[in-house]
């Protein structure tokens, strides 16, 4: 038996497992819109929530350029700087799942 899950039930089904933090609610929603537009181009993905916040994570910038040592080199650290660099060091893994205002949603490695 299958249920079609919005991106509401998925917001939900987090808070009810206890991982309401786990991501921002923007960020809830980036991961929904990219898990949905990988069951478009695979199978369907079933919908477990510890699964899911074993692979994803969500995080600022600077919080994931301390994490994965990311050298910013010459590069002056402002804001703006390290929110560019952080995403293409995503990109550039492969591992980038979207961004709100504020974080970047990836599939940890």
């Amino acid at each position: 038996m299958k249920t079609t899950v919005n991106v509401h039930t998925f917001r939900e089904a987090f808070k009810r497992m206890g991982r309401g933090d786990q991501f921002t609610y923007e960020g809830l929603e980036v991961l929904f819109d990219y898990l949905e537009e990988l069951e478009h181009c695979e199978e369907e993905y079933e919908l477990d929530v510890i699964a899911i916040c074993c692979d994803f994570a969500e995080g600022e910038p600077m919080d994931i350029a301390r994490d994965y040592s990311i050298d910013f080199g010459e590069e002056a650290v402002c804001a703006e700087n390290v929110r560019t660099i952080v995403r293409e060091y995503l990109e550039d893994k492969g591992v980038l799942v979207g961004a709100t205002d504020n974080t970047f949603v990836y599939r940890q490695f």
